[in-house]
């Protein structure tokens, strides 16, 4: 049941709509307590019906609570009002990766700046024991501050013994192609581990963010299908294209972390989320001369034939100084005298003149 505009659940006032999904509504709504806008998710009935889904989901909203990081959603609270049981999230200003791909392709800075981002939030994430396990560009917020990883809805904790599916989960957009039970994820960008039923860690979490990467440069999804055994298949057994076939100016060492991101064995592909923050920002910072973005490449060329420039107009000044500090030497006043044929001196005597 959807609520009206005025609607309190505790201290929260609900101002206004602002999506659903197949879990839930998500409102804009005031915290009259610190006069703040909120976020509030409220949970479909039939998911707060059963006491293990409703444990669960207050287990991880205390974990997720933990996650305090720039780059992570920020969860406030967590309530239960007439039935409704809801979260109270940062509310945030921007729009989805998601919706910013329907324009195109992320130009090479974003994409490295915004990856990096979500590779550090990640990286918190990990070194809490807490799995995605749905990371995908409608679950990332691009704001005026940067990226933000929204709904760990399908997180778990790493040490977790058996999978299980979560109450929790991204509820501002619809899931296409997602299966809830033993295989939770959105089908495109999960891990072949995943789609085996196979137990996930930080590295399945890292084989989607390079698929995430792999849209932001090109624009296109690194795994597609029509059906979800296509996209299964696609995932399992297929490479997507190289970065630079889509994307020319896309430099090798991209193509490269990307590439390793996105490895089918989790044990060859990158091994933390920290690892590819730091390559990405390596990237953006120049890396090396053949696998920099090009406009780094530019200004670093430019430096150069500034700096030899420079040199070139050094030494023309040094040697214009040199020349003209001879020609104002001064002169002797006693030059050398060369002798005179009467002067010379003839050993032999024949030759002595009359």
């Amino acid at each position: 049941m959807a609520l009206t505009s005025g609607t309190k659940l505790g201290p929260y006032e609900i101002v206004a709509p602002l999506g659903a999904g197949g879990m839930g509504e998500v409102y804009r709504a005031r915290d009259t307590r610190l006069d703040r806008d909120v976020a509030i998710k409220v949970l479909s009935g039939h998911f707060v019906s059963s006491p293990s889904v409703k444990e669960r989901f207050e287990r991880e909203a205390r974990t997720i609570s933990q996650l305090s990081h720039p780059n992570i959603c920020a969860l406030y609270d967590v309530g239960s009002q007439d039935g409704f049981d809801y979260l109270v999230m940062e509310c945030l200003e921007g729009e989805t990766l998601a919706d910013r791909l329907l324009r195109g392709p992320l130009t090479l800075e974003e994409v490295l700046r915004y990856g990096a981002q979500v590779a550090d939030a990640l990286d918190k994430a990990h070194q809490q024991g807490v799995i995605h396990r749905d990371l995908k560009p409608g679950n990332i917020m691009l704001t005026k501050t940067g990226a933000k990883v929204l709904d760990f809805g399908l997180a778990k904790q790493a040490q977790a013994k058996t999978p299980s599916s979560s109450a929790l989960t991204a509820m501002t957009t619809p899931k296409a192609l997602t299966v809830e039970g033993t295989i939770v994820g959105t089908f495109q960008y999960m891990a072949p581990e995943q789609i085996e039923g196979a137990e996930a860690d930080a590295r399945s979490d890292i084989f989607a963010l390079g698929c995430v990467l792999y849209e932001m440069a090109t624009g296109k999804r690194a795994f597609a299908g029509k059906t979800q055994a296509s996209v299964i298949a696609s995932i399992l057994a297929t490479e997507p294209p190289p970065l630079s076939q889509a994307a020319p100016m896309t430099p090798p060492t991209l193509d490269r972390l990307v590439r390793y991101c996105m490895a089918k064995e989790r044990e060859e592909r990158i091994q933390s989320a920290h690892d590819v923050k730091l390559q990405l920002e390596w990237i953006a910072e120049g890396g090396s001369q053949a696998g920099v973005p090009a406009p780094v490449v530019a200004r670093r060329r430019v430096s150069q034939r500034l700096a030899w420039a420079v040199a070139a107009v050094a030494v023309a000044a040094a040697i214009a100084f040199g020349i003209g500090f001879m020609l104002r030497a001064p002169v002797s006043a006693h030059p050398s005298r060369a002798p005179t044929p009467a002067t010379e001196v003839c050993p032999n005597p024949s030759c002595r003149r009359e």
